[in-house]
């Protein structure tokens, strides 16, 4: 009799996880592949709030997380050698779960992800997301030195849960030159997933030869309709109306014109401003697909003070934010209420610090001088304090913007762009 079902989309390595479990304690586990638009439904989403995949639906509970759900189908067994035989066994399985969540898993998609398009390219997010992935698995190297498994001598759930986790990594960025710079790490994964149980469930492993590369979209190049060629106008004989009144004959067309095609009326005062040379667009391109340092050259080269203005930004109640992925949350939520203002601002905000000891701050270049309705409109504007950099104290701050921009700030956590 079947455990339950895991509900998630096709070749999903978090899945993996439990049904290489499920293979290991000889339980039986169903899955079952969704469509993630058409099948998370209503009543999907009124069983499973969170409507995050993969999700366990047994007789008992439904689950969701998945080392939630691969715990769950390893306790089937009781005190099975899979969640360790000692206090220590036990302790250092969940440390290693932990780390492939919190070290491998949230780097895996925050490097993989954009490339993908399953979310937006951001070079510098990109490229941290890569240097701390490197920076786990360089610790994950030196522990592997003279061990076979993470933490006895055969299988442990720590080992499932670890190797599943680095799967996408080594099939699809991870090529030979990279993986030799870890080689224990590549020994440990060839050997784990060369088991019986997990080659059941992943099949045969092929590791990356050519790794994926982010490619820009093609601009769409627009269409000129050819021009129709414009009748040659009949000639008449000079109206006698017309010849004593010119004047207002060109008066009345010109009315005639205005009145048909009325000035369009500027969606922003913003949009009243002279024009700048500063292009915002320009700067988004150069910021997303360029180094820090090549698109911070450009920006000051290029940035109009008369135009534009750049503030620094501190989130007013850091004393009560707790988890950094609920702190990092919160700025996604202040940037989805800025919508109106995309076409007058570009701003990072970082999240500094740990868990029940992180803040919020960073930098906005806006249009304009001042801070527009655009901005003071959305519902999360007191929240924070917008402080003006005068340009004045642009050479003193450039060092601090360059490395909120780079995301290399110090006690760096997590953040977000605003672009």
């Amino acid at each position: 009799m079947t455990l339950g079902t895991i509900k998630s989309y096709p070749n999903n390595p978090n899945v993996a996880k439990a049904l290489v479990t499920a293979a290991y304690m000889g339980v039986s586990v169903d899955f079952k592949a969704i469509d993630m638009l058409a099948d998370r439904d209503e009543a999907f989403r009124t069983r499973h709030p969170m409507a995050k995949v993969p999700v366990f639906e047994g007789k008992e509970t439904d689950l969701f997380e998945s080392n939630a759900i691969a715990y769950y189908v390893a306790l089937q067994k009781g005190d099975h050698a899979l969640l360790g035989t000692t206090p220590v066994e036990k302790a250092k399985i969940m440390q290693w779960a932990f780390f492939s969540d919190n070290e491998i898993t949230a780097n895996t998609f925050a490097w993989i992800g954009p490339l993908l398009g399953y979310a937006p390219y951001v070079k510098p997010a990109v490229d941290g997301a890569i240097e701390r992935y490197k920076r786990a698995l360089d610790m994950l190297n030196k522990v592997m030195v003279n061990k076979t498994y993470l933490v006895s001598e055969t299988v442990t759930f720590a080992d499932i849960v670890v190797a599943c986790a680095l799967v996408p990594t080594f099939t699809m960025v991870m090529d030979k030159p990279l993986r030799d710079q870890y080689k224990n790490v590549t020994r440990y994964f060839t050997t784990v997933i060369g088991k019986p149980h997990f080659k059941a469930v992943l099949g045969e492993i092929k590791l990356c030869e050519t790794p994926l590369k982010y490619t820009p979209p093609k601009k769409d190049k627009k269409e000129t309709a050819p021009k129709k060629k414009e009748a040659a106008p009949k000639k008449q004989k000079p109206d006698a109306d017309a010849t004593a009144a010119p004047a207002a004959a060109t008066t009345t067309a010109a009315g005639t014109e205005d009145a048909a095609k009325p000035t369009p009326k500027p969606k922003s005062k913003l949009d009243l401003l002279p024009k700048s040379p500063f292009i915002l667009d320009e700067w988004k391109r150069m910021y997303s697909n360029n180094n820090t340092d090549v698109a911070m050259k450009w920006f000051w080269e290029n940035f109009d003070k008369e135009g534009w203005s750049i503030w620094r930004v501190d989130y007013k109640y850091n004393d009560e934010l707790t988890l950094v992925f609920m702190s990092n949350n919160l700025i996604g939520g202040f940037f989805n209420r800025l919508e109106l203002a995309r076409k007058y601002a570009f701003g990072t905000l970082v999240v500094t610090g740990v868990n029940n000891n992180n803040a919020i701050s960073g930098y906005f270049v806006i249009r304009g001088q001042g801070i527009p309705e655009e901005v003071t409109e959305a519902a999360d504007f007191e929240s924070y304090n917008f402080t003006k950099i005068e340009p004045a104290q642009y050479e003193e701050k450039k060092d601090e913007i360059y490395r909120y921009m780079a995301w290399e700030v110090p006690n760096f956590a997590d953040g977000k762009v605003f672009k």
